[in-house]
């Protein structure tokens, strides 16, 4: 006998697609922008944040189709509909990311080296508009930064952004009064430096979601002995938990219970009580649980291991 708890099937989480949008119009402004700056003041370090600002905008319309996709109802061959669409693009922005920061770190050693020409007054100018577009799109998207995946990535891009910004007018700043042009390498290897860490976590929780991984937070040895210690229950076997997204773990389990559990029609209230049992005593609540309950004979017919 098993029972499926799914009082918010098909529901992980809100898409926030305007959030999304309206910041990425915003960086295809700033994009703009800036590849006007870089060819009125020739300077290589504007258009290759240029470059950046594209590789981001890039991450954000990642991001945007996957909230679209959030938003499609299930259907029998997608029985979780594009919940998952969230963490593909999550994963594909923070790869992204963590390309650009290696590209910064080492493009910024070769340039203590070999310093490059920069136009630093009108540096501070572009820099100056970048950051003031980035800084209204982390206003936009603060608020749901936090909700999932997606929001968390689009957040980092647009984060990731503003400090291209701030390191493009620091930079502009320094040469312009000291005329040390390495100043653009170093500033530049320290926003690598600070984004990078950020997007390596985003980068494993997202891989660790896709690898069917126990849900953050979630301890299974936990649950099994509290399951064991439910009236009627002699053990518990096949347990598995997972995340199809922000806000769905998934949770399924044999449970072999007393055989009078069958005879005395106990077995609903052994069913209730497992389910309320996942879904309100841990950290993570699992509303999304299925449970199998058999008999103690039932093991020896089973297919595959136990565990």
């Amino acid at each position: 006998m098993s029972g499926h708890n799914h009082s918010h099937a098909g529901a992980p989480g809100e898409s926030h697609q305007g959030r999304i949008a309206v910041a990425l119009g915003i960086t295809l402004v700033v994009f703009v922008f800036q590849v006007i700056g870089s060819i009125l003041t020739g300077s290589l370090a504007l258009l290759f944040d240029s470059a950046h600002v594209l590789t981001d905008a890039g991450g954000l319309a990642m991001a945007l189709l996957a909230a679209r996709l959030m938003t499609r109802p299930a259907t029998s061959k997608r029985t979780w509909g594009f919940a998952r669409a969230e963490v593909l693009a999550a994963t594909a922005q923070a790869a992204v990311l963590l390309a650009v920061g290696l590209i910064v770190l080492v493009e910024g050693v070769q340039r203590l080296f070999k310093p490059t020409d920069i136009a630093s007054n009108e540096m501070i100018v572009f820099g100056a508009i970048g950051l003031l577009g980035n800084i209204v799109s982390m206003f936009v998207l603060m608020g749901g930064r936090s909700k999932n995946f997606n929001m968390r990535a689009a957040f980092l891009e647009v984060v990731n952004d503003a400090l291209g910004s701030v390191a493009v007018i620091v930079a502009a700043i320094v040469i312009s009064t000291t005329g040390w042009m390495q100043a653009d390498a170093v500033v530049a290897m320290l926003i690598g430096a600070l984004i990078l860490p950020r997007t390596v976590k985003l980068l494993l929780e997202t891989i660790s979601v896709l690898l069917e991984s126990t849900p953050s937070g979630l301890d299974l040895d936990d649950v099994r002995s509290h399951i064991l210690g439910i009236d009627h229950v002699r053990s518990v076997h096949d347990l598995h938990a997972s995340q199809i997204a922000t806000g769905l773990p998934i949770l399924s389990a044999h449970v072999v219970v007393d055989d009078e559990c069958f005879h005395d029609g106990h077995a609903p209230q052994m069913l209730d009580a497992l389910q309320t049992c996942v879904a309100g005593h841990f950290k993570v609540s699992i509303e999304h649980s299925t449970f199998q309950l058999e008999p103690a004979g039932h093991a020896d017919h089973e297919l595959g291991a136990h565990h």
